[in-house]
């Protein structure tokens, strides 16, 4: 066990919070102790103090790394629990002992906790509740330094954005209007490996699914697209990777044409862009992010592009929609899509969004705009600066 009087404290709470879980992907976790680690461990806050239980493997490692008061041996746990009982204890009889040691015997908990490993725990005497919504609603604020490691990852995303342009740019049209480069066809998978390898360059880690799609791909908005790109055709570019470094996100998109855009594709473009520049201007502290979309919704309607399903059969099934059909944004962070959710998010200073409205008209193409806005005292401010060129 090792005391840790340089730990980062945590709020206080009236009942001890417990997770366990992996730190890779597990955000609350990373949030939580600042330590990285790809298999499950346990965290405890409790008593004003907050606490991690590892495993040999990590435990060196925890002690120099993780912003904790305390780090606890789970090996050296079990020894003294089999000294004192003479049976050698389980996995979740050491983490038992751990909590109850520590006032964490009824613990609060995330609401994904695994219910399995909540019957064992039963089973020794710790009863957990779960907690609905966001389980360290601390997240939903970011310090300075976290915006200051949130705006290193929009720089890596718009390294790999930067590539695709280049790419786009160096490209030859060949018959058919279709993209030619390196030699051969330009294809929505070379273009994702270019990016992607561009990003892990940066210092990020690659999503291994952006989004390059292109022509009627892109009218639907999680389409990864795939084949041949061509000449004079939308292609949206939605790029997500984190940063290897923090663990945080970038999410960027910007929608470019190969060529000449067409009067319909310039003005859906342009309409798309004009519905950001509102969303982005309606952003400061108090305002509720649902009338924000609603606004950039009626917005598109009278600019005539209204919501609907379009070619729809008599049953009301075979047809697409058409308009703008999903968010204005979202939560960013530790999570690619983080609470708050935007739409009912009554907004605060420290919040971080993507603002990304998007126009699907089939017949002429996608178009998304996305950028990362931080909510400050006076308004907001764009985290990420990446061009936004039409033509290429």
């Amino acid at each position: 066990m090792v005391q840790k009087s340089q730990a980062k404290k945590s709020s206080a709470h009236p009942k001890a919070r417990l997770i366990i879980s992996e730190s890779e992907r597990g955000a609350d976790m990373l949030h939580a102790t600042g330590f990285r680690a790809p298999d499950p461990f346990v965290y405890l806050q409790s008593r004003g103090k907050s606490s991690i239980l590892l495993s040999d493997l990590e435990f060196d490692r925890g002690c120099s790394e993780a912003a904790v008061d305390e780090v606890v041996s789970s090996s050296a746990l079990a020894n003294k629990i089999a000294i004192k009982s003479g049976n050698k204890p389980g996995a979740v009889a050491v983490i038992a002992s751990f909590l109850k040691s520590r006032g964490g015997n009824r613990p609060l908990v995330p609401a994904d906790f695994p219910i399995g490993l909540a019957w064992e725990l039963k089973e020794h005497g710790v009863e957990v509740t779960p907690v609905p919504g966001m389980f360290r609603p601390e997240r939903q604020i970011k310090t300075p330094q976290e915006i200051t490691m949130m705006t290193e990852a929009t720089r890596i995303t718009e390294k790999g954005m930067a590539r695709a342009f280049e790419v786009l740019r160096a490209s030859s049209i060949g018959p058919r209007r279709i993209l030619r480069w390196g030699g051969g066809t330009l294809t929505a998978e070379k273009l994702r490996i270019e990016i992607e390898t561009a990003i892990l360059r940066a210092g990020g880690i690659p999503a291994g699914n952006s989004i390059v799609a292109c022509g009627e791909l892109a009218c639907d908005p999680h389409e990864r697209g795939h084949g041949p790109l061509k000449a004079d055709r939308l292609i949206i570019l939605d790029l997500f990777p984190r940063s290897a470094r923090s663990g945080y996100y970038g999410d960027l998109t910007r929608t470019v044409v190969r060529g000449r855009a067409t009067e319909d594709q310039r003005r859906l473009w342009e309409i798309c862009l004009l519905g950001q520049k509102l969303a982005i201007g309606s952003l400061q502290p108090g305002v509720d992010g649902g009338a924000i979309h609603r606004e950039v919704t009626r917005f598109f309607t009278d600019n005539g592009y209204p919501t609907k399903r379009v070619g729809d059969d008599e049953s009301g099934r075979g047809g697409r929609w058409s308009g703008f059909f999903h968010g204005t944004g979202h939560g960013l962070g530790l999570d690619l899509h983080e609470e708050p959710r935007f739409g009912s998010a009554k907004l605060k200073s420290g919040q971080v969004f993507t603002i990304e409205p998007g126009l699907y008209i089939p017949g002429i193409g996608g178009v998304r705009h996305e950028d990362v806005a931080l909510i400050t005292q006076g308004g907001s401010r764009l985290l990420s600066r990446a061009p936004k060129p039409l033509e290429l």
